[in-house]
């Protein structure tokens, strides 16, 4: 049960703000991408992955090295990271090097970032 302090004593609707937040919300389309994006950037292996290309792009046996885990298992998640425009990949001979897919992704991982680390 929620405590007395969380909730308006008295029952009543702004309308005025009420209408501007109604405007602001996304179809349920977009609310359902963004939802997923935010479940696969839920994982912490994921994280690490991306942590890992901030900078630069590496390949799989480089991320493999880096978050000490098998190649397959690292294929696996980049899979997923690329299915949801997160990452991108170009091949290099025989190499196949990951980035991240564009700046979006890269501010809205250290904008993240920058938001734990303020609350520390």
């Amino acid at each position: 049960m929620p405590t007395k302090e969380l909730l308006c004593e008295e029952n009543c609707i702004h309308t005025e703000l009420l209408a501007k937040s109604k405007q602001n919300i996304p179809d349920d389309d977009t609310l359902i991408t963004l939802s997923d994006l935010f479940k696969v950037l839920g994982d912490m292996t994921r994280v690490k992955i991306l942590s890992a290309l901030l900078k630069n792009e590496l390949c799989v046996c480089d991320l493999s090295e880096i978050i000490g885990m098998g190649q397959s298992a690292v294929s696996h998640q980049l899979r997923v990271l690329r299915a949801s425009k997160i990452v991108k990949f170009r091949r290099d001979g025989k190499s196949i090097f990951y980035s991240i897919d564009d700046d979006h992704v890269r501010q809205l991982f250290e904008i993240a970032l920058s938001h734990i680390r303020e609350e520390s």
